[in-house]
């Protein structure tokens, strides 16, 4: 059985051997000597990481084509990067599953039948996916890591300031984003600078992750005092978005969060506290939720929404594009058709409920999967997560082994990618750039903190 986990996980991955293998991989180097000459790109891990610097303080600010841009700059630079490298690694098994994602769209993309739109969402992923392979190469230096972390971070808090602002003062509703049979209906659902509730909700997720982190991590009680303040402002904010997807996430991720604290610190932990300090808090943390669900009557109607089936907008929204996407699920469930959310809008009319019901995405991350690419898209998304988190939870294991306290930023980027997952179960924000570059930024992170360690035996977690 663990033989079986080690090779669907990748653990037994030759990766050099893959590497010496590929034909693509005998052109990097291939400018070396000119990388050599050249003091600028001497540099090039610097000039990368203020590149990506640029696409996490933009994002929440401009437009998704101006974001495109940004992102085509970045993808230009890591190529140039690449073919002036060393012939050296930096290729983990994360790369495999994602770089095999990539292959599943294209083929997807020329199978589809609106080939054009599915093409220019292939090149939207092939961003990201360079945005990735960047951010892999950039986090694998401790230094540059902290550095992007501190940037996010400082930008997130901008940007909770301002949603504070307008839970305070008003703001505009955008949308009908609350049923407006609902005595919530005149409740301000903030949006920051995202014009959007949930997509601000999704924004935060991973700020309160990493602000968590820099508790542990930051030097000096000025520092530390910082980052507490960062934890309340982006967790008050969110609440502020009155985003269920978002809230169902943030809780999933605190009691994850608790769960890796605690194997952090157990062996530190008297005999009493070894044992117990988990049911206790997590026992703490349960209670303490429920009583806030039940007292505070905002909070209870909103949650409790959640159970009303079609009774609440939202919900019978959602409902009536989940009906109609399975239909287009039903027609072509092996390859889809094609990525993209161009596709998506130009094959929905045919199978919408309702005129009433046009929708800009499946409302799913893993049925717009499905949608897009298919039941084979979709194993391999499965796939690429479980590889992912695998490679997450090794590094814990082995940075706790060193004592190296990097790893609450390693944590961090796993609670991350588990709550933005969570609330993309039930939303389609996980597609807009706000969201898919902290996706890629959390994911290359594990990626950079990955060490091949031949592992004989199931890990240890005591």
């Amino acid at each position: 059985m663990y033989s079986l986990w080690q090779r669907l996980t990748l653990s037994d991955l030759s990766v050099d051997k893959w590497l010496d293998a590929s034909y693509l991989y005998r052109w990097v180097g291939c400018l070396q000597s000119w990388r050599q000459q050249s003091w600028l790109i001497q540099w090039g891990d610097e000039i990368g990481a203020i590149l990506v610097a640029i696409v996490f303080v933009c994002t929440p600010f401009v437009s998704t084509e101006q974001v495109g841009l940004i992102l085509a700059g970045v993808a230009a630079f890591w190529v140039l990067l690449t073919l002036a490298d060393q012939r050296s690694g930096g290729i983990t098994p994360i790369h495999v599953t994602i770089f095999t994602f990539w292959l599943i769209s294209a083929v997807s993309a020329g199978l589809s039948p609106v080939r054009s739109e599915a093409i220019g969402g292939l090149v939207k992923l092939t961003l990201y996916l360079l945005l990735f392979v960047m951010l892999a190469r950039l986090c694998r230096s401790a230094r540059i890591r902290n550095w992007l972390i501190g940037i996010y971070l400082h930008v997130a808090l901008v940007v909770s300031v301002y949603g504070v602002n307008q839970s305070i003062y008003g703001a505009k509703q955008l949308a009908t984003w609350v049923d407006p049979e609902s005595t919530l209906a005149k409740t301000t659902r903030v949006y920051s600078y995202l014009n959007n509730p949930n997509l601000l909700g999704g924004y935060l997720l991973p700020a309160i992750a990493f602000s968590i982190a820099a508790v542990f991590l930051w030097r000096g009680w000025l520092h530390k005092t910082l980052a507490a303040i960062m934890v309340v402002v982006n967790s008050v904010c969110l609440q502020a978005t009155y985003s269920r997807g978002a809230w169902i996430g943030l809780v999933l991720m605190i009691v994850v969060s608790v769960a890796l604290i605690y194997y952090w610190f157990r062996p530190w932990l008297p005999g009493f506290w070894r044992s117990w300090a988990l049911p206790l808090i997590l026992g703490g943390f349960v209670a303490a939720l429920g009583l806030a669900v039940m007292l505070i009557p905002s909070l209870h109607e909103r949650v409790f929404s959640i159970f009303s089936e079609r009774k609440d907008s939202s919900n019978n929204f959602r409902i009536n594009v989940w009906t109609a996407v399975r239909q287009m699920i039903e027609a072509r469930p092996i390859l889809g058709f094609g990525p993209g959310d161009r596709v998506f809008k130009k094959i929905y009319p045919i199978y919408q409920v309702s005129p009433r019901f046009s929708a800009l995405g499946a409302y799913s991350v893993f049925m717009e999967t499905i949608v897009e690419i298919g039941l084979i898209g979709f194993a391999c998304l499965l796939w690429m997560i479980l590889v992912t988190l695998n490679y997450g939870i090794q590094g814990i294991v082995s940075l706790r082994q060193a004592r190296d306290a990097q790893a609450f930023w390693l944590m961090a980027a796993i609670v991350s990618t588990i709550g933005l997952m969570c609330q993309g179960a039930v939303d389609t924000v996980w597609y807009r750039p706000e969201i898919q570059t902290l996706w890629w930024l959390c994911v290359g992170m594990i990626a950079g903190f990955y060490q091949k360690v031949e592992i004989s035996e199931p890990l240890n977690f005591n």
